[in-house]
This record gives structure tokens, C-alpha cells and sequence, in this order.
């Protein structure tokens, strides 16, 4: 699979004080809180499958029911260090909601089903992404992962837009938790970016806890108005309008 071209910081996240042992250290730190990580990803990603199956399965018949098509969809997304890979979603539109090309979504916008926008103001349409942290292509936590294609418009006017890749892509994340719509593609990337340098596994924590809150809650799930993915129109404070889908 083709990785998209966008540039990649060299060098771990963490540095030690210059001496090639400090840096050694700082690598083995490193790789053992990825090795936990992992491990954590994989044992509640089982758990969180075999707790929704029947959640997935009655999703599955009422998308059926509903429209014709598949009840699954993937969708190419960019992943860590920009390596691309397909991310798993239960449909919410129309089978040909894309007949002319990826768009970004329009307020109240036609193309999502009567299904889809339930599933959607409710985060169960990314629960089949589960399966791609079970693949190791994405963490439960980590930046949202976005379409090469609007990748290659954000890199234009967001500087180091590429940093937000030095960790896996995660279901959940540091902006979702802290404004999720409501915000400006600047305002997110800082955001993600304050995320990348500040992880640790205490914090992957109380946003995985933060994030089943809200969800039970149903806070920052969903705006009145609002759309599923903002347009951009080219302007880095180009204001979101939706769940980060």
C-alpha cells in the first residue's frame, strides 16, 4: 500500500541529553510503553467487540433494513508516519453519497441516512474500527486519522501538519475530549500535536474514561446544525462543523 507524501520528523519523540547512552535509555523507555500500549489495545479491543457484539449485529440489520448496499464500508485514511491504510465504518449514507469524488459532508446533509445520523451522533458507526486496532493500524487513543486527500489540502497551510503522525491514529482522542467540533483545524492540530509530546499511558487513560462519559452523556457528540466533516476551504482557521468522522 502506497504511503502519502508528507513528510516525517526523524529522530523518537523523546530525547535524551545528547550522550548516545541517554539516548538508548530514552529508546528502551520508549519501547516498553509502546509494548504496553499495544497490549493494552488488543486486550480491551477483544472486550469492547465481545461487550457490543449484540449492539453490532442489531446496527447491522436496521442498515440493512434500511437502504440497499453493504452494511460496512472502508475508507482510506492516513495512518502512522504517513503510511495509509482502510479504515473500517459501518455505512451511515447512501451507497453512491460519493459518485463524483470524496466531498466534504453539508450541514443536514441528504446523502446520511436515517440509521447513519443515529449511529453517527452516537460513535457507534467507528465501533468496526476496533478491528483495525486489533490490526495494529490504529491505538484506541491517538490523533484522529484523516482522507489523503485532505491531508494534501491541510499540509498547504497548516505548518507541520505531518507532526500528528508520530503516534498511531487513535478511535478516540486529546481534541475529541477538548472541544471535538467546535474548534478550528488550527486549534485541533495544536491539540493533537500537544497530545504527541505530552503521552503517556495515565493520559491515554482519562481520555478513554473522559470519552465514555461523554458518550454516555451525549456531550460532543453532535451539534445542532452542524455538519459530520467541515469543508475546507483552504484557510487553516477554517471552522469545524461536526464529529470528527
Amino acid at each position: 500500500m502506497q504511503s502519502i507524501a508528507i513528510g516525517l520528523l526523524a529522530g523518537p519523540l523523546h530525547h535524551g541529553d545528547g550522550s548516545a547512552q541517554a539516548g538508548l535509555t530514552a529508546l528502551r523507555h520508549q519501547a516498553r510503553a509502546d509494548t504496553v500500549r499495544r497490549g493494552r489495545d488488543v486486550v480491551l479491543s477483544l472486550l469492547l467487540l465481545c461487550c457490543t457484539l449484540p449492539l453490532l449485529l442489531i446496527v447491522a440489520l436496521l442498515i440493512k433494513l434500511e437502504s440497499p448496499g453493504p452494511v460496512l464500508y472502508r475508507q482510506e485514511r492516513v495512518g502512522l508516519r504517513g503510511r495509509c491504510f482502510h479504515l473500517w465504518k459501518f455505512r451511515s449514507m447512501r451507497t453512491d453519497a460519493e459518485a463524483s469524488g470524496p466531498v466534504w459532508a453539508a450541514c443536514h446533509d441528504p446523502r446520511v441516512t436515517v440509521v447513519g445520523a443515529f449511529i453517527r451522533a452516537h460513535r457507534i458507526d467507528e465501533l468496526p474500527q476496533l478491528v483495525n486496532v486489533l490490526r495494529g493500524e490504529m491505538s484506541l487513543v491517538g490523533p484522529r486519522p484523516e482522507r489523503p486527500v485532505f491531508v494534501e489540502q491541510l499540509v498547504q497551510v497548516i505548518p507541520n501538519f505531518h507532526q500528528r503522525t508520530c503516534v498511531p491514529p487513535g478511535l478516540t482522542g486529546w481534541a475529541q475530549v477538548n472541544g471535538r467540533n467546535a474548534m478550528t483545524w488550527t486549534e485541533r492540530f495544536a491539540r493533537d500535536v500537544w497530545y504527541v509530546e505530552h503521552w503517556n499511558l495515565f493520559l491515554d487513560m482519562r481520555i478513554l474514561l473522559q470519552t465514555m462519559w461523554q458518550v454516555l452523556a451525549q456531550r460532543g457528540t453532535s451539534f445542532e446544525g452542524h455538519a459530520t466533516m467541515p469543508e475546507f476551504s483552504g484557510s487553516g482557521e477554517q471552522r469545524m462543523l461536526g464529529t470528527n468522522k
